[in-house]
């Protein structure tokens, strides 16, 4: 009759076919020995608490060890583990020591100096195949500093000419590779740098070409773009991403030269505009002068109008109206040469804060001031090319200024001028 205790016994080298494996299992007659070491020490403290509660099913040792302890003491457990590890600084015991991550560390630095580089080149691939792009260039750069290094610790290669092209390779490798990191990672400056160190080693390196192409047109330098494209595509005229890369400066380079060409234009007609305009002013014998500190007009500024190209255009100039005995002002953004001041007082009067009707058009004078700090009476009637031209009366920073005063008190306003001339 068949038992009912079937099992699975593990076979050893020296089985004896005679063994019934339906045969109930023996009994143990010595205490069982300890199991392995949890990968995951439990919390004894937090366990016994737990077998205290509502009975429930015993679980295994590692799930017991595992239910024993709150998820951010798991993370802390975990983070020790070199698999799992995600912050280094916090990997050590209370001493600060990790026999695990100590090991790990001290297998990088067995085999030949070719043979160290090449284990970090691939573990850089690893971490570039998943897009940690930081700890990828980090292990490139573990590796290139591993072939630069001066140290000889070590171990002496057995093939010599093996060991140089194990080395060659890895360097042009971890470069090339590291150049992709810092494109990724938008370090655009040590993209280039490292391809051209790439290119040091290998001149035919397609790879280097595109990826310094595409860093140089992220920094907008076309022409060295261009130039690293058109070295690319002489090498591999078929390669697809320099085709589009080359393809992308090409549009870039014309709108640049778009832009360029018509910023030379306005340049162009900005000098022209202004040679016109000082050719005008020394025609009609208009004196100007700029100061270090001139009034925020912002578009305000004496123009030829229409047409500020044509010389057949007529002057405007801004103009102010000074109220002296009133503290008062007015702005004409445009005066027109032909036109006089009377013209501009016939819609500017009456004034709102004249309440004594002192500002009429026949009770008023107007003043300029002249080039040697004097005043001169001008015509209300006359254009105001006539008062300008040829007379002692300067334009300074672009502005005409003209007071108005009420008749009756031009006298004090007179003797005020020369007051402060003299003082």
């Amino acid at each position: 009759m068949a038992s009912t205790h079937p099992r699975i016994e593990e076979l050893p080298d020296d089985f004896d076919e005679s063994m019934d494996l339906n045969a109930p299992p023996p009994k143990p007659t010595t205490p069982p020995t300890a199991g392995p070491e949890l990968p995951i020490p439990g919390n004894e403290e937090r366990m016994k608490e737990s077998a205290k509660d509502a009975p429930k099913p015993d679980l295994p040792p590692a799930m017991a060890a595992v239910d024993s302890h709150t998820t951010d003491e798991l993370a802390d457990i975990l983070n020790k583990t070199p698999l799992f590890m995600t912050d280094i600084s916090k990997a050590g015991d209370e001493n600060g020591e990790n026999i695990m991550l100590d090991a790990l560390r001290a297998l990088q630095n067995e085999g030949t100096r070719g043979d160290v580089a090449q284990n970090f080149r691939e573990q850089g691939n690893e971490a570039a195949r998943e897009k940690r792009w930081i700890d990828a260039k980090e292990f490139y750069t573990k590796g290139i500093a591993v072939l630069k290094s001066t140290e000889q610790k070590w171990d002496k290669p057995e093939d010599e000419e093996e060991e140089q092209r194990l080395r060659r390779e890895v360097e042009e490798a971890s470069y090339i590779n590291r150049a992709l990191c810092n494109l990724e990672l938008k370090n655009y400056r040590s993209t280039t740098l490292d391809c051209a160190s790439v290119l040091q080693l290998n001149s035919r390196n397609v790879k280097a070409y595109y990826r310094s192409a595409m860093a140089l047109y992220a920094l907008d330098k076309i022409a060295e773009a261009e130039d690293v494209a058109t070295r690319g595509l002489a090498l591999d005229p078929k390669n697809k991403p320099l085709q589009q890369v080359s393809s992308k400066i090409t549009e870039r380079k014309a709108s640049l030269e778009r832009i360029a060409a018509k910023r030379k234009a306005n340049d162009e007609q900005t000098l022209k505009k202004k040679q016109l305009l000082s050719t005008a002013l020394r025609a009609r014998q208009i004196r100007t002068r700029k100061t270090n500190q001139p009034p925020e007009m912002e578009d305000a500024n004496i123009k030829l109008t229409p047409d500020p190209l044509s010389p057949e255009s007529t002057l405007e100039f801004p103009t102010v109206l000074l109220y002296p005995m009133d503290a008062e002002s007015d702005f004409i953004k445009g005066f027109p040469e032909a036109t006089s001041i009377e013209d501009h007082l016939d819609y500017i009067f009456p004034l709102p804060w004249d309440t004594k009707k002192e500002y009429t058009i026949q009770n008023v004078d107007c003043y300029m001031d002249t080039h040697t700090g004097g005043l001169i009476k001008a015509g209300k009637k006359l254009p105001l090319l006539q008062i300008l031209s040829g007379s002692k009366v300067e334009v300074v920073d672009e502005l005409v200024r003209i007071y108005v005063v009420p008749s009756a008190k031009s006298k004090d306003f007179i003797a005020a001028v020369k007051a402060r001339k003299e003082g």
